[in-house]
């Protein structure tokens, strides 16, 4: 039986990531990732995410934005010290 290929993982490691990184520059600077608004994340979506690691967690966070899968985050950042 063929598997699907398509079919995406979810990162723990990254979902760690949405609720405790700080934007490190711009307008939002010094706000958690996941705390962005959805207008400044979709400023991103169609200027380009920067470069790296940062550009991938905002494409990431974008995307859970805009699939209503906000709901992943809570229980991760419910549990943050």
């Amino acid at each position: 039986m063929e598997q699907n290929k398509n079919i995406t993982t979810i990162d723990p490691q990254m979902l760690l990531e949405l609720v405790r990184m700080r934007m490190p520059f711009g307008k939002y600077k010094n706000r958690i990732l996941c705390d962005l608004p959805e207008p400044y994340l979709a400023w991103f979506h169609r200027k380009g995410f920067p470069p790296g690691n940062i550009g991938m967690l905002l494409s990431a966070m974008y995307e859970i934005r805009l699939n209503g899968l906000e709901y992943l985050l809570k229980p991760i950042r419910d549990n943050q010290p």
